[in-house]
């Protein structure tokens, strides 16, 4: 799967058009606490879909039209979303001043919590010049802000 490239500290409106639009499927991870709001392109099956062999159901929230999963469903929703529909935004908070690290590059799945975005996650050593400090490194954390990234199926 490809990482993406388009990552932004996205103004609310760019966030509000790409939540609105209905034919690219958006997960919005809200943060600590918050389930997680998939959005699909309509189908009568959607509910199901989601729901796949899972014990649990998504709910629907008419509010905002979309469907609340638990968070611990982020990464097979992400391999599933895409490889049905070859494409998915993700807005999700992050830390401005995180750092990226040998932690990001060498873990597993999807989720990302560094201010790559999940760009360098489990890619190894990312290209370009880093000064590794060490397997983790501890910041100042800025203020959470709402970035959003495009990502797409590589092609076989």
């Amino acid at each position: 799967m490809d990482r993406g490239k388009q990552m932004d500290d996205s103004p609310p409106e760019r966030l509000r058009q790409v939540w609105q639009q209905t034919t690219v499927p958006v997960l919005f991870r809200k943060g600590k606490g918050y389930p997680l709001m998939v959005k699909l392109p309509f189908a009568e099956d959607n509910r199901s879909w989601l729901r796949a062999a899972r014990t649990r159901r998504p709910e629907w929230n008419g509010t905002f039209k979309c469907w609340e999963t638990p968070k611990a469903w982020f990464s097979d929703l992400v391999e599933a979303i895409l490889s049905k529909y070859g494409k998915l935004y993700i807005i999700q908070p992050y830390r401005p001043q995180e750092i990226c690290a040998p932690a990001c590059w060498n873990a597993v799945g999807h989720e990302c919590q560094c201010s790559c975005m999940g760009e360098n996650h489990g890619m190894s050593a990312p290209s370009g010049k880093w000064l590794v400090i060490s397997d983790t490194f501890a910041t100042s954390w800025g203020e959470r802000a709402l970035a959003c990234r495009l990502m797409t199926r590589k092609a076989p």
